[in-house]
């Protein structure tokens, strides 16, 4: 810290040292070594930078290199992230996706500007544009044939359960209508090449259908996407009555637990190992040619431990196919062993860490019922 005098400054510390500023106010990253002179929250890096963009509501300094007045630092005291978190997050919706450090830029720039520049969470029951159960517009979606972004009409209906869209904006019929609780969107903005772009999953006859979207505005890409979660929480408190808010809150949209090539062989393990995109979205493992395949070329439950299933480092000894990556991994199943490989070991090691936790968990009764039909499938 350059300049200011020595009181200034061990004061500072000491209000930076307080638990309650421990984490960034925004994305919960440790460690925040910045802060806002005119909101009093301790941030991080990244989060800093999202505030210089709104210059009108806060200014921020590091807490390392800039000098701190007097009156900027009691003013930190006075508030801190306990204390502002109180006002600006007073009354969070519960199914508002509020992001971690993890998450991309666009739903950590929305988050922030939705708590200090819209005040969106400062008074209770706030009329907000993904809160009333119906939300319509124009999405740009990739053609499933063609890979071309083009606008769509989508229609998200909380009434009919379910979220459409429309090749014309006239159009009487939609193409799809899908309901509401077999939706999982999560956000891919270097998969799609967009800053704002939004993966929207759905099953179909049991099968993985992807849809590929975006929007110019990052508001509105954010707004479709709570909007999701808002229809999927209401109709899940009509469907499981007895369920706490927290436990549907977790039944709600999610990121997959791992994405990325590997190489994979038949189920005769002696065909040669073909590239292909994997994403491991919970107990479902799809494989696609394209990572923007509409469809997965296949897929592979991975159940629990204590029903039979394991992931082991390494290919099983006399491994005949050909594989130009020498990082394997076979998962067991109580039917047959898949085979893959990694280019890279920190790729092996993440991917197993990935299959370990899902296996380590015990299957729902509906995991059961899906289990049951990969083995009536194959």
């Amino acid at each position: 810290m350059a300049g200011g005098n020595e009181r200034s400054m061990k004061a500072l510390k000491e209000v930076w040292k307080r638990a309650e500023n421990s984490l960034c106010a925004d994305c919960g990253k440790p460690d925040p070594d910045w802060a806002s002179s005119t909101l009093g929250v301790f941030i991080c890096l990244s989060c800093s930078g999202i505030h210089r963009n709104i210059p009108s509501i806060s200014k921020v300094k590091s807490l390392k290199m800039d000098y701190w007045d007097d009156a900027q630092v009691q003013f930190l005291a006075k508030h801190g992230n306990a204390v502002t978190k109180a006002i600006y997050e007073a009354h969070i919706p519960i199914y508002y996706y509020q992001p971690t450090y993890s998450d991309c830029q666009v739903l950590r720039e929305q988050w922030i500007r939705a708590k200090y520049e819209r005040k969106d969470f400062t008074e209770p029951g706030k009329q907000l544009p993904y809160s009333d159960g119906v939300k319509e517009g124009i999405l740009w979606k990739r053609g499933r044939d063609n890979g071309q972004f083009l606008p769509r009409k989508f229609l998200l209906s909380e009434r009919e359960g379910c979220l459409k869209y429309f090749t014309k904006q006239d159009a009487k019929e939609p193409k799809i209508n899908v309901k509401i609780d077999v939706i999982n969107a999560t956000f891919q903005p270097e998969k799609i090449g967009n800053p704002n772009g939004l993966q929207i999953t759905y099953l179909k006859d049991n099968k993985t259908r992807n849809i590929f979207v975006y929007h110019e505005s990052g508001k509105e890409v954010v707004d479709w996407f709570n909007a999701i979660r808002s229809v999927q929480f209401h109709y899940l408190k009509v469907a499981f009555p007895i369920a706490s808010d927290n436990e549907i809150k977790n039944r709600l949209t999610r990121n997959f637990l791992k994405e990325g090539y590997m190489e994979k062989t038949g189920p005769k393990q002696r065909e040669a190992f073909k590239k292909r995109w994997f994403t491991l979205d919970h107990r479902r493992l799809m494989y696609f040619k394209d990572p923007l395949d509409a469809f997965a070329k296949g897929e592979v439950f991975v159940g629990s431990r204590e029903n039979g299933y394991s992931v082991q480092k390494g290919l099983p000894s006399g491994t005949q196919g050909n594989f130009s990556w020498h990082y394997g991994i076979t998962i067991v199943t109580p039917d047959r062993e898949y085979l893959f490989t990694c280019e890279t070991e920190s790729d092996q090691l993440e991917w197993i860490r990935a299959f370990t936790s899902v296996i380590n968990q015990a299957m729902t009764p509906q995991e059961y019922a899906i289990e049951a039909y990969f083995k009536f499938k194959s």
